[in-house]
């Protein structure tokens, strides 16, 4: 997906959050700010945001010493996805249409990133969240492909949101094997091999690196032993904007689960912002029979 002067805003602010969840120093927090606005500046031409977000948070991890700014918010969101995890597996087991339930749940998980509630009230909320359809669904084609096939990647976004993918992977796990890669290093809030063993995700799938740092798997800068995976996969399922952004131009079959929270992105898929979308970037095929 094209990068936009709009995405810069908003990597910058997060910049600037991750910076305060590890130094009080407003001297410090600006001089941050302003490096990772050059390190944008110093390096164009970007293709992806993701390659532009991990350049910026190299410089919050250079001048705090914090290999994980978001470590403890990790955690705590791990703790809350694993509070609501037998509610969601009640859920997955009455379901009419289970296959659609699975890729309900793991979409819905995507609003741990998003802090759009109060934990107080976060059961209600999923609970509404996990009643919205997809406005996009190519479920049809999803179905077809499961029939032959016996390899998925699942591309993981976000750290709490991998309790909620661990229930997607447990289900397709039955009739196949799934692989689910995580961040090969700590940035922003994504899974990383660490918090994929604390949800127990190895006990359902195996567990691999994209070997890149960035907040999406950019192909470039991924590992060659990723790229056999994701290559000779039969279904590649690729989660959150992040892996949107990175691999919306991809020339293999994908199928693209999230929850559409940024105007670009949604603009890009034709949905509006807060809309769930499972989308095949190819040839459309949806079964409303």
């Amino acid at each position: 997906m094209e990068l936009y002067l709009d995405c810069l805003p908003c990597m910058l602010k997060q910049v600037l959050e991750a910076t305060r969840l590890v130094t009080n120093d407003t001297d410090l927090q600006e001089k941050i700010l302003c490096e990772a606005f050059n390190a944008y500046s110093d390096n164009k031409p970007y293709r992806y945001a993701p390659e532009v977000c991990e350049d910026m948070h190299a410089v919050v991890k250079k001048y705090t010493e914090s290999a994980d700014p978001y470590a403890n918010i990790k955690s705590s969101d791990i703790q809350t996805a694993f509070s609501l995890e037998p509610t969601l597996v009640n859920l997955l087991e009455e379901a009419i249409d289970p296959m659609v339930c699975a890729l309900k749940i793991s979409a819905t998980g995507n609003v741990m990133d998003s802090a759009l509630y109060s934990s107080r009230y976060l059961e209600s909320f999923l609970i509404e969240e996990l009643e919205m359809p997809f406005v996009i669904s190519d479920e049809g084609s999803f179905k077809k492909d499961l029939e032959k096939a016996k390899t998925i990647l699942i591309i993981g976004d976000n750290a709490g949101e991998a309790v909620f993918d661990k229930l997607l992977a447990r289900f397709l796990a039955v009739d196949h094997q799934v692989i689910y890669a995580v961040r090969d290093a700590a940035i922003i809030n994504d899974v990383t091999i660490e918090e994929a063993l604390r949800v127990g995700m190895d006990n359902v799938a195996d567990i691999v690196s994209t070997g890149c740092g960035a907040p999406g798997a950019v192909l470039e800068s991924c590992s060659e032993a990723f790229l056999e995976v994701f290559n000779t996969a039969d279904i590649v399922i690729s989660k959150g904007q992040g892996n949107y952004e990175a691999l919306s131009d991809a020339s293999r079959k994908i199928f693209f689960l999230l929850k559409a929270k940024c105007p670009k992105i949604a603009k890009s898929i034709g949905v509006t912002v807060n809309d769930y979308v499972f989308k095949y970037n190819g040839k459309r095929f949806c079964d409303n029979g």
